[in-house]
């Protein structure tokens, strides 16, 4: 959800293997013909909360996520059907897909798991953090939108502006 550009958790749980296409390998570094190839997947979005069925938006996935995706569908021996899907005590795969609720509990577990307190996460971060990283690593804002999706300029810039201000000369006129 985070490497793709920061889904919403209800993209995240209509996420179907129909929706995934490989594409070309590209360079750790772009214009580096030494740098190694990644993996990299186009993630097909259909309808999602600002665009329709009819309005083909996909997103890009590279790297170590779309080894852990293949390795997920491998493991859990997916080859149709929702991606993401509830898994039960005895380690059984269902076919329905899950919840976007229940993507949102799995990460507050996850997040508790790992000594983090889970009422300071929701899924909703996984996106909003996706901005603020990017902006962090100094992303241009256009840049990161067409992997966000983000339709509002504003919005997305506010993620950018938090960050800014922390790593900007401004704030350090006088230290």
């Amino acid at each position: 959800a985070f490497a793709s550009g920061g889904r919403r958790r209800s993209e995240v749980a209509a996420l179907r293997v129909e929706d995934l296409a490989d594409e070309e390998p590209v360079r750790a570094n772009p214009g580096d013909e030494n740098s190694p190839p990644l993996p990299c997947l186009s993630i097909r979005l259909g309808r999602t909360k600002t665009a329709t069925a009819d309005d083909d938006e996909h997103v890009l996935l590279v790297g170590r996520p779309v080894t852990a995706l293949k390795s997920w569908l491998a493991e859990a021996q997916i080859k149709d059907g929702p991606v993401f899907r509830r898994i039960d005590q005895w380690g059984n795969v269902d076919r329905r897909a899950l919840t976007p609720q229940s993507i949102n509990l799995i990460l507050k577990a996850r997040c508790e798991q790992a000594g983090l307190d889970p009422a300071l996460f929701s899924a909703h971060g996984l996106r909003s953090g996706y901005l603020t990283e990017a902006a962090n690593r100094g992303i241009p804002l256009p840049e990161a939108m067409q992997q966000s999706l983000h339709k509002s300029v504003t919005q997305a810039a506010s993620y950018y502006n938090n960050a800014e201000r922390k790593n900007g000369r401004a704030a350090r006129l006088i230290v």
